[in-house]
C-alpha cells in the first residue's frame, strides 16, 4: 500500500494548466498640418411684422419690401417705411435687414472671400518636432513649431489563464 501512496497524491493532485500573454507596444506619432481657412459665408436676410400701421416703399403703398436680385452674393433691399394707421390707435413695427458676404469674383490662390466668419491656421514647420523610443521603452517628445503634434504611447498587457 506504501508503494502506491505517491500514484494516488499524483492521482488527486488536480492539473494545472496556465496561458500566460504578454505584449509590450510603445509608439510615437509627430505631425506637421498644412495652411488651412475655414470659411462661414454670412447669408442675405429680411424680417418685417407689424400691426396698426401703413407700409411704403416709397413708391407703392402696402409694400412690404423684400429682397431683389443678387449682384456678388449680396441682395438688393428695399427699405419700408411705416405710419401709424389711426392717430390714438395701438401700434407696433419691426424691420430688420443683414446685408450677405459678397462672393469675390477672382481670388488668386491663398487668398479667400472677405466672409464674415474666418478661422486660418498658418502652415507648421517641423522645427524641432522630434519623437524617440530607447531601449528601455522611454519616450522622449518635443514639440515643434505652429501647426505641430506630437503624441507618444506606452501599453504593457499581461494575460493570465
Amino acid at each position: 500500500m506504501v508503494k502506491y501512496f505517491p500514484l494516488l497524491i499524483l492521482l488527486l493532485t488536480p492539473s494545472v494548466k496556465a496561458d500566460i500573454y504578454h505584449s509590450i507596444s510603445s509608439s510615437v506619432k509627430l505631425e506637421v498640418a498644412a495652411a488651412a481657412t475655414a470659411a462661414d459665408r454670412i447669408g442675405n436676410s429680411m424680417s418685417i411684422s407689424g400691426s396698426g400701421v401703413t407700409t411704403t416703399d416709397g413708391t407703392t403703398a402696402g409694400s412690404v419690401g423684400g429682397l431683389g436680385a443678387a449682384t456678388n452674393g449680396v441682395n438688393a433691399y428695399t427699405a419700408i417705411t411705416a405710419s401709424q394707421s389711426t392717430a390714438g390707435d395701438a401700434f407696433a413695427f419691426s424691420s430688420s435687414y443683414t446685408a450677405g458676404d459678397t462672393v469675390a469674383t477672382s481670388l488668386t490662390v491663398g487668398e479667400t472671400s472677405p466672409f464674415g466668419d474666418l478661422t486660418s491656421t498658418s502652415a507648421g514647420v517641423a522645427g524641432t518636432l522630434a519623437g524617440t523610443i530607447d531601449t528601455k521603452n522611454d519616450i522622449t517628445m518635443v514639440a515643434g513649431g505652429a501647426g505641430t503634434t506630437v503624441t507618444g504611447q506606452f501599453v504593457v498587457g499581461l494575460t493570465l489563464d
